[in-house]
């Protein structure tokens, strides 16, 4: 696979980003590149906002004015990005991650801090490439299996189910 730079910035002062952070979500995005064979060098932006401007973008972007986990935004469509002009690397875009809600999530969820950014990295570099689960059904069953292929391959499988064995 070709180079990948994953430029990540932390916008926020709410949450200290735990060490290690950094590193997991620079192998959650070359993951997802590696899986989905794509070629040639490649940059992605990630930064790590609170809930406050979460909420915002969420608003101003989306029309909706709930804070929200993480926001993706492709710089392409239909494989063809904007490029880098010294590299040639293809900019793939930007992802946002909401720390505190992202926080919040794991512990919601009764998961680590590390499953629920790895989760949120993945699926919003899924995003990127262009897949959507917006509307349910087969996009999104495709996009939630590619998300837990790729998470246990770098360590993070889910270990829980999503089905209620009291069901």
């Amino acid at each position: 696979m070709s180079k990948v730079k994953v430029d990540i910035v932390n916008r926020q002062k709410v949450i200290k980003v735990p060490a290690g952070m950094r590193l997991l979500i620079k192998r959650c995005c070359c993951s997802v590149l590696k899986y989905e064979g794509f070629e040639g060098p490649a940059e992605i932006s990630v930064s790590f906002i609170d809930n406050a401007e979460i909420q915002r973008l969420n608003q101003h972007y989306r029309g909706l004015g709930l804070p929200t986990d993480v926001l993706s935004f492709p710089l392409g469509e239909n494989g063809v990005y904007d490029r880098n002009a010294e590299t040639g690397a293809a900019l793939l875009g930007d992802v946002v991650i909401s720390l505190e809600r992202a926080t919040q999530q794991a512990q919601d969820f009764g998961h680590s801090l590390e499953r629920e950014i790895g989760f949120l990295t993945v699926h919003s570099v899924l995003h990127l490439l262009g897949y959507d689960h917006e509307a349910g059904g087969p996009e999104a069953a495709i996009m939630r299996e590619k998300e837990e292929e790729i998470l246990a391959s770098i360590g993070l499988a889910r270990d829980v189910s999503y089905i209620d064995p009291d069901l």
